[in-house]
């Protein structure tokens, strides 16, 4: 299997090479060349097999260059009950017959980011390991992406990471989940501005090639495709759960801000998947429910996104969305790259064209977006319909899936992140504090570290030079 870019750079790269690159050297994103197909006799194959051993099924198709042993240890050493709360890994609970949720939310930072970078952590250490390298990763988060990546790092060998996260703009138990790790590898860096600041700082590096190369800059956002693969076989899980009564297709409903988590639904279904509908869930940040609506993708400047009850998806340019619309565009890299790098660059938008828009259907994508009055109603409904307590962002996830139920396809919303990380928007919802595991107590009060900076990307590489 060999990987190219979104942006027409044709040159095949292997998939232990991408891992530690991110970003493409003509600043796209990297997708197999090729979808591997799933057939009715491999899902059929795939039911009974546990977490690990199908996440290694799925894996083993797009990872060719890591021996078999090795990869099926590496998946083995990831999921386990241990780190994730359940022999199932991503359980699925019915709230009622035909809607379901699934758990994603039980690994150490309590966000479903914590399914790929657990894995993402493992694969790191054994490829640097392996070439006897370093590296400095370097990422952008709104929330839940930086913790998950750094309790997946921390300590690990050969490994220091640099997460940039805009400065006021998390829930204080996001912030203190980051800012109390005190291990010498973590460094955080605060922004002064919102994500999307951040995010560009990220590519501003990774695209600098000559210091990235000089520093060794690695990513762990969506745009890096191992953390997106490994997110694949949990749309497989879910399927494999929904259907043993006998249902055909699913459904799945997805909080969506920066598209990777439903990019990871979109290659499952391209591999054959049999998933009916793919539930694009915003909140008031609505780029991208824009989009699906109309066929504009129009960037918001930093004045421009709001700050919402659900902040992970503040998020007003989608990074991972360039994979989709080069799909869309017939793998055309020459047109993704004028829409993404001359187009939003130079206009801060840009357009399908009908025939292009018409496609999507074909895709099995449709949108739907949620205010505040929404979640509080959603997370009150979830709790006194369901009898589950329900966070910010899946409330969004379960509003919209809501709205595009069909009594004959399971629906199955993808539960993002526990309530205890949005206890402030829980106790307004349904006056009473949420669970929080016992080694979370206090976390808010414990030391933090951390630095704060300006929106400068100079600034951010002379840190990085500055802190090996």
């Amino acid at each position: 299997m060999k990987y190219i870019s979104t942006r027409g750079d044709a040159t095949q790269r292997g998939f232990s090479d991408i891992l530690l690159e991110g970003l493409a050297p003509d600043g796209g994103l990297y997708l197999p060349t090729h979808y591997p197909q799933v057939d009715a006799p491999t899902l059929a194959r795939w039911r009974e097999l546990p977490y690990h051993e199908l996440a290694f099924e799925i894996l083993s198709l797009y990872i060719d260059d890591i021996p078999a042993a090795d990869l099926r240890r590496l998946a083995a050493k990831t999921y386990t009950p241990a780190v994730f709360g359940s022999t199932e890994i991503a359980p699925i609970t019915a709230l009622r017959p035909g809607l379901y949720l699934q758990g994603l939310s039980n690994g150490p930072t309590l966000a479903f980011k914590d399914m790929a970078m657990q894995l993402l952590g493992n694969l790191f250490e054994y490829e640097l390991g392996r070439r006897g390298e370093t590296l400095n990763i370097l990422g952008a988060t709104s929330g839940d992406t930086g913790s998950a990546a750094e309790y997946a790092m921390r300590g690990k060998q050969g490994i220091n990471v640099f997460m940039l996260s805009p400065h006021g703009r998390m829930s204080p138990f996001q912030q203190a989940q980051m800012f109390s790790l005190q291990d010498a590898n973590i460094h955080n860096i605060a922004i002064e501005g919102v994500f999307d600041d951040c995010q560009d700082i990220v590519k501003a590096v990774s695209n600098d090639l000559a210091f990235k190369r000089a520093n060794r800059i690695g990513t762990v956002n969506s745009i890096n495709w191992a953390r997106l693969l490994a997110q694949v076989v949990y749309y497989f899980a879910g399927w494999l759960q929904a259907t043993r009564d006998g249902a055909k297709e699913v459904s799945f409903a997805v909080p969506s801000g920066n598209f990777g988590n439903i990019c990871a639904g979109h290659v499952a279904r391209s591999m054959g998947l049999p998933i009916r509908q793919l539930v694009l869930a915003t909140n008031e940040n609505r780029v991208l429910d824009e989009f699906f609506r109309s066929g504009t993708y129009r960037v918001r400047a930093g004045s421009e996104t709001f700050e919402t009850s659900s902040p992970s998806m503040d998020i007003s340019k989608a990074s991972n969305f360039e994979r989709f619309v080069f799909d869309l565009l017939g793998r055309d890299g020459e047109r993704t790259r004028a829409l993404f790098k001359t187009a939003l660059e130079q206009h801060g938008r840009f357009e399908i064209t009908p025939d292009e828009f018409a496609r999507i259907a074909g895709y099995g994508f449709v949108s739907g977006h949620s205010t505040h009055a929404d979640r509080l109603a959603t997370i009150r409904l979830a709790f006194e319909r369901f009898g589950a307590m329900i966070d910010t962002h899946t409330a969004d996830g379960l509003k919209v899936a809501l709205e595009h139920l069909d009594p004959a396809v399971p629906m199955i919303v993808l539960e993002t992140a526990l309530p205890a990380k949005f206890a402030d928007t829980i106790v307004e919802a349904l006056n009473r504090e949420p669970a929080r595991p016992y080694q979370l107590h206090g976390i808010e009060d414990l030391p933090k570290r951390f630095v704060v900076m300006p929106v400068d990307a100079d600034a951010v590489k002379q840190y990085i030079v500055a802190h090996p």
